[in-house]
């Protein structure tokens, strides 16, 4: 059963409530559209046959639908075709905490889960504008500037859609955290924040020296954080879904 909750948030059932420390519990889209967009890569969980699997694969959000793509042989995507419910899910690693007992030992961490039902995207044209829209989601207008895919990349390309049905995220931002009675032990505590950044471009050795670096791509400077520049490309993209 769901709770009644603010259109701004998902609804909260059992299936995507935070049971385990339910304080750090978020339902509203903003907070989980914001983990979502800040990421290249989710691992998607589903069962075949009574098999579970997880799959790690570049996907993006277009309002309340995710989407990613793979190999038309997949067999993962394949059972998709006709629907299959899957469990996309999103973390990153904010920071590793260091205290004075190892159960106090933790991470600072942002993450959301989805649940929805997958299907494959059939239609051509509908096809087609996915994956031009994954790239200009990572790389703001790229695909104006490529090669047209051929009719054989096309075909061995397939691209799958989720609408989002429930969804949470899941937040620990605290930092250190002993026991009152631990705080003067003179045990080594500290917290290691930890930062996926961009490093400095490796041009293809064979690029004409001449070749100008696409405005698209004026976000992508050494050192720049990559949830960031993430969450910025796809604000370029697809504005305010």
């Amino acid at each position: 059963m769901s709770e009644a909750v603010p259109s701004e948030c998902y609804p909260v059932t059992d299936r995507n409530r935070v049971k385990r420390l339910h304080e750090r519990g978020r339902y509203d889209r903003e907070s989980v559209h914001a983990i979502l967009d800040g990421a290249m890569i989710a691992h998607i969980a589903y069962v075949i046959d009574g098999q579970p699997y997880c799959t790690p694969t570049a996907f993006w959000r277009e309002g309340e639908h995710l989407y990613w793509h793979g190999s038309s042989a997949s067999r993962m995507l394949r059972a998709q075709r006709d629907g299959l419910p899957v469990c996309l899910t999103v973390t990153h690693l904010d920071s590793l905490v260091l205290a004075r007992s190892g159960f106090n030992h933790s991470a600072d961490y942002r993450s959301a889960m989805c649940f929805g039902t997958a299907r494959i995207v059939e239609e051509p044209e509908a096809k087609t504008r996915a994956l031009d829209a994954m790239v200009d989601r990572f790389y703001p207008g790229r695909s104006a500037d490529l090669r047209v895919s051929t009719a054989q990349e096309i075909k061995a390309t397939m691209v799958v859609g989720m609408e989002i049905e429930e969804a949470s995220a899941k937040v620990r931002g605290k930092g250190l955290s002993d026991e009152g009675e631990d705080m003067d032990l003179p045990i080594y505590t500290a917290r290691y924040p930890v930062v996926q950044v961009i490093g400095a471009a490796e041009p293809c050795p064979r690029l004409p020296a001449d070749t100008p670096v696409p405005p698209g791509l004026a976000g992508f400077t050494a050192g720049r954080r990559l949830d960031e520049l993430m969450l910025e490309n796809h604000r370029i993209r697809f504005g305010g879904e």
